[in-house]
């Protein structure tokens, strides 16, 4: 587990921003942030008000949707097993074993250029 303030983490880019939006595209789930994206190219799952969920199953996009506006407060990052994102009592939790990944990588998070627009230039990350 990584801790949140370790300001050579890139998910420390994370902490204090809140979900502008929930994409769903076909072979990933992405988790945009006014500025960085996280994508899980895993199946992710979590619990969102207690109730546990794990995509594609029914039910789940609706509690995906709930994570917007919520904002990040703590992750972990645990290699070969998860990397998990915080919000209170909720949790977004992409799988990185390479049963649930099924290729070389599980996520990746792109950052923000100078201007602000989302951009390998401001840093790419690959779990």
């Amino acid at each position: 587990m990584h801790i949140a303030n370790n300001p050579d983490d890139p998910l420390q880019l994370l902490m204090g921003l809140e979900v502008s939006a929930v994409s769903f595209a076909r072979g990933y789930v992405e988790l945009q942030f006014d500025g960085p994206v996280l994508r899980s190219l895993s199946d992710p799952s979590g619990v969102y008000g207690g109730r546990e969920w794990r995509f594609p199953a029914p039910g789940s996009l609706d509690l995906m949707r709930c994570y917007i506006d919520k904002t990040v407060d703590g992750y972990e990052l645990v290699p070969d097993r998860i990397l998990a994102l915080h919000f209170g009592e909720h949790r977004f939790v992409i799988p990185m074993d390479p049963e649930s990944s099924g290729g070389p990588e599980a996520a990746h998070m792109v950052g923000v250029d100078e201007s602000g627009q989302v951009s390998v230039r401001g840093g790419m990350w690959i779990w």
